[in-house]
């Protein structure tokens, strides 16, 4: 899909290509994958913001939602719902090994929207 828009929107130019997830329990972030680096980045989150009933944040003014749910409205503030990244003659400067990965926090709302846009 990202290659796809890319190839539309940038005509091998050079500029900026903006990732955003619209959604208050997910974010983005830059990462290797497959070594563990992945894992490894789940269970930071996991210590830092637990899934237990420690969040004021009960999710909506009715105080219902699963437990953990408020761990999640704090995610972006650790893993941004935005990247933006450079597109140097049509292609995405990423390192070596990195990749643009979805982390979406919340287990009742698996399916996460992502938005693309490219400025030059």
């Amino acid at each position: 899909m990202r290659s796809a828009f890319l190839r539309e929107a940038a005509h091998g130019r050079n500029g900026l290509l903006n990732v955003f997830t619209p959604h208050l329990t997910s974010g983005l972030a830059v990462i290797e994958t497959g070594a563990g680096s992945d894992d490894d980045l789940l269970a930071a989150l996991r210590g830092i913001l637990p899934a237990d009933d420690r969040w004021r944040d009960r999710h909506g003014s009715s105080g219902h939602g699963s437990s953990g749910h408020g761990s999640g409205h704090v995610l972006p503030a650790l893993v941004p719902p935005h990247a933006t990244l450079p597109e140097v003659d049509g292609e995405l400067e990423l390192g070596t090994s990195q990749s643009v990965v979805l982390v979406n926090s919340n287990r009742d709302s698996p399916e996460r929207q992502v938005r693309l846009s490219f400025l030059s």
